[in-house]
């Protein structure tokens, strides 16, 4: 029985020349139209943290004891902190530090989780028991105490990447995170590698290298595409967690998890010291969650050719 990827290729090519599979997928995808709507949020809250230096209207880091506490006005958007500091430019550049280790973490994460998966699924037999139980081995570890013992773990150390906290949360994130990737890589595996086309890759000769790489990867590329979304979302979330508690980043860096942290104790008094940041959390989290639901179903074969 041909794969459904094989097969969906296939009825894209029957009905012409320019009905790829990728204008199909595509098309499914604008079915959702918050999804649409959640990439351009996305690209927007991404593209003003990459240009904070250029369209922030203060320093981030400017002390003015004058303007304490000052609610949002023409002057300040976004009102300013116990210290004075212009919230809304806190934003900006909270969201380049958030962002880059909500992306980082997964990066790493999809890495772990995409080698050892695909290592367990195509070899099966003892390599793939050793994986699994070692991945329900971190799995029945409370992901909160894992997180907050590897988080003051590393602050101890005294090594410079792990200065601030940028660089511990990273890989805090991402170790304790891999396991679900992992799984679901190996499922997938699983199931592609009893696929025929693979049968005929391999009776041709076709090493473990190109059988993975070149014939059963490119299988799994929707499910670790959705999972990337879900790993961006989820790392945003935990470094928040984490900084707001005091383990993840560290002043002066600025995290929308810290700038939290910092304004917790006013929030009865200034709110829109944990507005905004709790708002930029929120529809960053959100907008991830419904690409991702959109990107499960435009790239799931089955509901693409039962819509044609």
């Amino acid at each position: 029985m041909a794969s459904p990827s094989a097969g969906f290729a296939a009825d894209a090519t029957a009905r012409g020349g320019q009905q790829t599979m990728r204008h199909i997928v595509w098309r499914q995808f604008r079915r959702h139209p918050a999804a649409l709507f959640s990439v351009t949020v996305l690209g927007v809250i991404i593209v003003m943290s990459i240009l904070a230096p250029i369209i922030a209207p203060y320093d981030p880091y400017e002390l003015n004891a004058a303007d304490r506490f000052a609610p949002p006005s023409t002057e300040h958007w976004f009102g300013t902190d116990k210290q004075g500091r212009d919230v809304y430019s806190r934003i900006l550049y909270g969201g380049r530090i958030t962002l880059l280790v909500g992306f980082l973490a997964m990066a790493v994460s999809l890495l772990m989780g995409t080698m050892l998966g695909a290592a367990a699924g195509f070899s099966r037999g003892r390599l793939d028991g050793l994986l699994m139980r070692t991945t329900d081995f971190f799995l029945i570890f409370p992901q909160i105490f894992v997180l907050l013992f590897l988080s003051y773990l590393l602050r101890q150390a005294q090594v410079e990447f792990f200065a601030g906290g940028f660089g511990n949360i990273v890989l805090v994130i991402a170790i304790t995170s891999w396991m679900v990737v992992a799984r679901l890589v190996r499922a997938t595996f699983l199931k592609l590698r009893e696929e025929e086309y693979v049968s005929a890759a391999r009776s041709y000769g076709a090493g473990y290298r190109k059988l993975v790489i070149d014939h059963i990867l490119p299988g799994a590329y929707g499910i670790i595409l959705v999972a990337a979304t879900r790993g961006v979302a989820d790392a945003i979330l935990v470094e928040s967690g984490l900084s707001f508690l005091g383990y993840g980043i560290q002043p002066p860096a600025i995290s929308w998890g810290n700038m939290l942290q910092e304004a917790y104790t006013t929030i009865g008094v200034y709110p829109w010291l944990t507005f905004y940041p709790g708002f930029m959390i929120f529809i960053t989290v959100l907008a991830l969650f419904y690409l991702g639901d959109a990107l499960r179903d435009a790239l799931d074969p089955y509901k693409v050719i039962g819509h044609r």
